[in-house]
């Protein structure tokens, strides 16, 4: 019996390879009975392989995610999935519908080749192939552009078509973005239609721009409502009902819980960058002067969260005031530091008179010099300064130059953001009427309860009593809690049902529409 077995196992093998055994495969299965034509189930996953390969090699060339696409397919062994699944029930179809109304997002439906994926499936239901192979191209072609045109379809609305932070050299918020595990598991999906439709963009802004988007014949308008389209497209971090947003071109912050308003207010936020900036910052390369380098105070966009506020707030000046503006005012004027309560570090020494400096001694682009204002009325930062984790030094504060809110284009700053009610900011930062009168004591302002007059009394007496040196210092005090903030840069949304647009300070809708029009 032993012998038998032995004998009998290689001749399984033979006739099997042989193909004696053989089914046809899923997708000769479902088309032979979609079509009750028989041709199908001859066909040989073999020669389809062969054709699959090269159908791959000569599109994937143009394919945005194409390591996606072949990762899943290597390890589906080259089957059809999409064909197989989505074609008898009408779904790729749907596909089709969807990518010729992609118009409706601003979108040009060519770029996700639906006419070539509609003549496909004329061709297939045609149902005219006199052999199986003849079906081969087709449904490989088919397979692999629906595919494409699926993932770039769903990634488009899901993330948006730019990476803002491949395009804006001061774009620092982590925008989600598609990855090869997400595309991959899209393509095992149970139903293209239920994905297609969930993946339609529901927010009551991107809603608002895209009603508009389809009214207007302005094209001027139209590439306004695009851009800012794109720009809620963007997966954004979450900051929850209750956050602070700093619009740049907008001019404003505003504070958002839920639907509501807890306050808003104008702000000033930093000057655009020179023109010809690019090609300057080139020339400043080669020559390392300082007179050739170009001016850059263009605030950041960034997601962060407020933890902590500062009173009477010093300012660390940073190295690229001390040599713009710092050196050259120190030396037309030999009292203008003491004058400006900025005191002078050598080594993190401080220089006792800084006022006897000898400036023409020392090159302003080797400064051994820090630079430190003092608290008071003359900090540039003003009274309070809120502060907040990023890598670009830069936080929101007061100022002692109200007039800038008076300006139209309050682009003005050195890069942070200068606020217009610090002091009612601070007051729904800290949430606590016994915190927030020590803040206003801090800034001699009376307490808003009267049981804490005598301990606000007793700070006052300290300043006046002239027998003490009274030395103003930072006083810390901690919100609540963290609140998020975004910095952004939106130019058009909606407000009160009606679309609000505003200029376009830094020139960061050129440079987002550039990148874009190839999907018009």
């Amino acid at each position: 019996m032993k012998k038998f077995h032995l004998l009998i196992l290689p001749f399984i093998l033979f006739i099997s390879a042989c193909g004696w055994f053989k089914s046809p495969p899923e997708i000769g299965q479902v088309l032979s009975e979609h079509f009750k034509n028989k041709i199908y189930k001859d066909f040989d996953t073999v020669a389809y392989d062969s054709v699959f390969v090269k159908t791959m090699d000569s599109l994937s060339g143009k394919f945005v995610n194409p390591k996606a696409i072949k990762a899943f397919y290597k390890n589906n062994n080259t089957q059809p999935k999409l064909v197989t699944q989505f074609y008898t029930n009408g779904q790729l179809d749907s596909l089709v519908s969807y990518l010729d109304q992609s118009t409706v997002h601003g979108f040009n439906p060519k770029i996700f080749k639906g006419d070539e994926i509609k003549g496909l499936l004329i061709v297939l239901t045609a149902n005219k192939f006199k052999k199986v192979e003849e079906s081969y191209p087709i449904i490989a072609k088919l397979e692999l552009l629906s595919a494409n045109a699926y993932l770039n379809y769903n990634n488009y609305l899901k993330y948006g078509v730019v990476n803002p932070r491949t395009i804006f050299s001061r774009y620092y918020i982590k925008v989600k973005r598609p990855d090869s595990l997400g595309m991959i598991n899209l393509l095992k999906g149970k139903s293209l239609i239920d994905t297609l439709r969930s993946v339609q963009p529901k927010s009551a802004q991107y809603k608002a721009l895209q009603a508009a988007y389809l009214n207007t014949d302005s094209e001027s308008e139209k590439r306004i409502l695009l851009l800012n389209m794109e720009r809620f497209r963007w997966k954004m971090p979450e900051t929850g009902d209750n956050y602070v947003q700093v619009n740049i071109p907008d001019f404003r912050l505003t504070w958002f819980d839920k639907k509501d308003t807890l306050i808003t207010m104008k702000v000033c936020v930093g000057g655009k960058r020179e023109n010809g900036y690019e090609e300057k910052l080139k020339a400043f390369a080669k020559s390392r002067n300082l007179d050739d380098k170009p001016k850059n105070h263009e605030t950041p966009l960034l997601f962060s969260k407020i933890n902590s506020i500062q009173a009477n707030p010093v300012w660390n000046i940073p190295v690229s005031i001390a040599q713009s503006e710092i050196y050259w005012m120190a030396r037309k004027d030999p009292y203008y530091l003491s004058n400006s309560n900025i005191k002078v570090y050598y080594k993190d020494r401080l220089i006792g008179e800084p006022d006897t400096i000898n400036w023409s001694r020392y090159s302003r682009d080797k400064l051994p010099f820090k630079f430190k204002q003092g608290s008071g009325g003359g900090n540039a930062l003003g009274k309070f300064k809120f502060i907040f984790d990023n890598s670009s030094s830069i936080y929101l504060h007061d100022t002692n130059n109200k007039n800038g809110f008076n300006l139209t284009n309050r682009a003005i700053s050195h890069g942070c953001v200068r606020i217009e009610k610090p002091l009612e900011f601070a007051e729904l930062l800290v949430k606590d009427p016994y915190t927030y009168d020590k803040l206003r004591a801090e800034v001699d302002l009376p307490p808003v309860d009267s049981t804490h007059i005598k301990w606000y009394k007793k700070r006052m007496a300290q300043k006046a009593d002239t027998t003490k040196a009274f030395q103003l210092k930072p006083a810390w005090f901690g919100p609540k809690k963290p609140v998020p903030l975004l910095i952004t840069y939106i130019t058009a949304w909606s407000q009160n049902n009606q679309i609000e647009y505003r200029p376009d300070v830094y020139g960061m809708d050129d440079k987002l529409w550039a990148a874009m029009k190839k999907f018009r």
